[in-house]
């Protein structure tokens, strides 16, 4: 599996991640395309630059009426109307930036000649940015208009971070606790605590602090990234760094590097099929069976791989059900969220483990009553560790066919049996 993990000891903006991928590889051709590919007129600009005395890259988003990189910090032009807002002084300064709708961005990034794949991360971005803003101002996310955050440069920074981390082939993106700053910002709502509104509702239960001078460290575009890429956060797990990359923050701040550091590489996991699983566990002891049966199946719906339920005793005797659910550590924001909304449980637990599955394939054999498709495990020699028949399929043939269920599946596995060894017959 290889991992990408974000180093945030000073926070993370958009632009600061595009320096740390350029830097770990990723061609700044590749970002310059995709930049050009929205057609907003923008282009990017690299450099290096040296932060607390590290070197490091610096790319900038050169908006139409720009023609050079900022170099220091400008007060925030934040909107009051219900207007998202970018509290990030030190990387995009715009005092007369469009406003713009959120169907506006996404018809922007959708008409891009970009991958599937970095359209809908992107787009996600923005429509998490823009629930965070409604939810803030008490809004519909229809009637939320982005200022400072539909400015040009950070549609391009949150798209073209998309494209890069596609780009890099992570399969999984952790992070370290996130130094969100501290200290106050600017903007046409007021003066507002670090982190700003947006950024804390975007970073959700993210783990937090705050350390070094007061400065606003994590930004709004920089927690949309962090939500983009489904994070789950932890310490540096075991890998083999394969590359890694420093992006610089618009600031320098002496003794305490203005940077994100981006290490690229392999888990160190030798068992075949090794993968990382969300285990969420809850005990419930005053909801029906029939309650518990329609959670099971909404979980199983919105992606779960499996959901079990078991009887314990809790304390003071009584008895109660646990429901543990299993599922890709990419949604368990989703999956713990609708535990509590849908069941009568206050609180639940969560963690992330190992999961080791071989691999699977699928043949078909004819029976006496029609097909049956049978999953095949196999070991990573190649031989094959267990099959049997899909439930499924044979629980509707012994329907349709008046038959006992069992013969079905005894008839299913002759046939496997036949098919296997005419395959093997053929391969000699």
């Amino acid at each position: 599996m290889r991992i990408g993990y974000l180093e945030c000891f000073s926070g993370i903006s958009g632009d600061m991640l595009l320096g740390a991928l350029v830097d770990a590889g990723v061609p700044l051709k590749l970002l310059a395309e995709t930049a050009a590919a929205l057609n907003v007129g923008a282009r990017l600009e690299m450099r290096k630059v040296s932060r607390g005395g590290l070197a490091a890259i610096k790319v900038d988003v050169l908006a139409p009426e720009q023609t050079k990189p900022t170099q220091e910090a400008h007060p925030d032009d934040h909107t009051h109307e219900h207007h998202a807002h970018k509290p990030d002084p030190e990387h995009h300064p715009h005092e007369h930036a469009p406003h713009r709708s959120l169907s506006t961005i996404l018809g922007i990034i959708q008409a891009a000649p970009l991958t599937e794949a970095v359209k809908q991360r992107s787009a996600r971005a923005f429509q998490l940015l823009g629930e965070a803003e409604a939810a803030i101002h008490s809004i519909p996310i229809e009637k939320v208009h982005f200022h400072e955050v539909g400015a040009v440069d950070t549609i391009v920074d949150l798209v073209c971070a998309a494209a890069g981390c596609e780009a890099l082939g992570v399969d999984r993106w952790m992070a370290s606790s996130l130094n969100v700053g501290s200290g106050t910002v600017k903007c046409q709502h007021g003066t507002l605590p670090v982190p700003a509104p947006a950024t804390l509702a975007l970073l959700g239960d993210a783990p937090v602090y705050a350390a070094g001078p007061p400065m606003e460290r994590v930004t709004p575009t920089g927690a949309s990234v962090l939500r983009m890429l489904d994070v789950t956060y932890g310490p540096l797990p075991e890998m083999r760094v394969a590359a890694h990359g420093y992006g610089a923050g618009g600031r320098d701040t002496p003794g305490e590097p203005n940077l994100v550091r981006l290490l690229v590489g392999d888990a160190q996991d030798e068992a075949a099929g090794a993968e990382a699983i969300a285990v969420i566990e809850t005990v419930i002891d005053d909801a029906t069976p029939q309650l518990l049966a329609y959670v099971s199946e909404l979980l199983l719906e919105a992606g779960a791989w499996d959901v079990y339920r078991a009887a314990v005793q809790m304390k003071k005797g009584r008895t109660g059900v646990q429901m543990t659910v299993l599922s890709s550590p990419d949604l368990l924001p989703a999956l713990r969220d609708l535990l509590l909304r849908e069941t009568t449980s206050i609180g639940l637990r969560w963690r992330l483990e190992n999961k080791m599955a071989l691999a699977r394939e699928f043949v078909e054999v004819e029976t006496t009553w029609g097909k049956v498709r049978i999953k095949i495990a196999r070991w990573p020699s190649g031989e094959v560790a267990n099959a049997s028949p899909e439930y499924e399929v044979c629980r509707n043939i012994a329907r349709q066919h008046a038959v006992p269920l069992k013969q079905v599946m005894q008839e299913a596995m002759r046939a496997y049996g036949e098919h296997e060894r005419a395959s093997t017959k053929k391969g000699h």
